[in-house]
This record gives structure tokens, sequence and C-alpha cells, in this order.
């Protein structure tokens, strides 16, 4: 156990962190970025875990991270396909230990853990709650229940691997930014970052300063891209 609080409004909320991806832009894994004395997936998962338990890390085959005890692991079952399949392996891996998962990926460091609770006191009879921006949907900032995977599995047999796809088939509360600035005034819960200026502006907004050498390999690839 994380030492989460597991029961908001009569639902066990646990957590999904998605760190499978390449970081192509990036040109370094996200998920192993420092920010102070602990990397960007060590601070998320902590972050997390002060408001769910238990809480599933998701990454391909060939990663792997140190995790803090009582954290999860899943594997996505089929690389590359996007964030459904990672959210598909992370609900699998709670299983009955929680009725609904806040997904999230690796890559917010501005997240702010009293958006999970307050998420979930909306879900109510709903099967999701996504926060829909200038009329797009953020799926990994959403609280999905468990039983959704049902749904998830049958878009992936089909090859529909756009989250959006979800809210389509099951009953889904939608949260305006107005109403998600009660809880998040800056929307950093949504923050995600992929590019090597804005990791470092992200850091440095938190106070934390960027080793030298992260900052070099960072420079390297992002002049390799620019060529």
């Amino acid at each position: 156990m994380v030492g989460g609080v597991s029961n908001v409004a009569n639902v066990r909320a646990g957590g999904i962190v998605l760190a499978g991806g390449h970081s192509r832009r990036m040109g370094l894994a996200k998920a192993s970025l420092p920010l102070g004395d602990e990397t960007m997936l060590q601070r998320i998962v902590r972050l997390l875990g002060t408001v769910v338990d238990p809480i599933v890390v998701v990454t391909a085959a060939e990663r792997e991270f140190a995790l803090p005890q009582g954290v999860r692991h899943a594997i996505d079952a089929r690389p590359d396909r996007g964030p459904l399949e990672g959210i598909a392996a992370g609900l699998r891996a709670l299983g009955d230990d929680a009725d609904a998962a806040y997904v999230t990926s690796c890559d917010v460091p501005g997240f702010v853990p009293a958006v999970v609770p307050w998420l979930v006191q909306h879900l109510g009879q709903h099967d999701a709650v996504v926060p829909r921006i200038d009329g797009r949907y953020e799926p990994l900032a959403a609280v999905y229940r468990v039983g959704v995977l049902t749904t998830i599995e049958q878009l992936l047999a089909a090859d529909q691997l756009r989250p959006v796809f979800v809210f389509d088939r099951v009953a889904t509360k939608t949260i305006t930014a107005d109403e998600l600035a009660e809880v998040d005034p800056e929307l950093s819960s949504l923050d995600n970052i992929n590019r090597p200026e804005d990791y470092v502006r992200a850091a440095e907004r938190l106070g934390f300063s960027v080793p030298d050498e992260v900052r070099r390999v960072l420079l390297r690839n992002t002049d390799t891209r620019s060529a």
C-alpha cells in the first residue's frame, strides 16, 4: 500500500499511471527525468498515492522502472497502440481491488492530487468522468469505473484505439475548465510535457534545477531534430 486514501464518496478509487510512451520528442524517457531528488514517474506516483490506493504503473514490455513498494506493474498487452491499451492493462491489474481508477500519464509534473477525489465525487451513476476543455476530451486526467474494461477491450479488438470512443459508448460525465479550476486553478493536472523546453520550463516553475548533464543531452537531441 502506498498510503493513500482509497475510499471517496463510497467509491474505492485506485490509480493508473501510463509510462509506456517512446518519448520521441523528448529524446529521453520522460519517466526517468529528474525533478529534485526523484524522477518524474516517482513524483506522480507519490502524489497520486496520497489520494488513491492501489496504484498500477503501466509500461511497455522492454521498460522497467524502480517502483515504490506496493505499487503494481502492468505491461501493455500489445505495444504501440496508444493509451487505450495501457488503460486496459491498468484496469486488469486493479481487478476487484478498486471500483474506479484515476488515469494519468507519468509526465504531469504539476499534478494536483485534490483533482482525483473531486472527480470521483462527480462519478455518481456514471461510468466515467472526464474533463472536456475547448471541445477536447482529456482521457489521461479522467476517472473510469473498472467495469469499463469490457467496453475498452471491445474497442481494442475492433482497432478503435482512440479514447474518445469510450466516452461515446459509456455513461460519461464531462467537466468544464471552469469547473475543474475550482480545485486546480491553473489546470496543471492536464499539462503534460513532450519537448525538452517543456520539461525545463516545468522543472524551473516548480523550483527544481535541471542537472547540467541532462540539459546537455536534451539540448543535443533538440539540435539533432532541428538539423
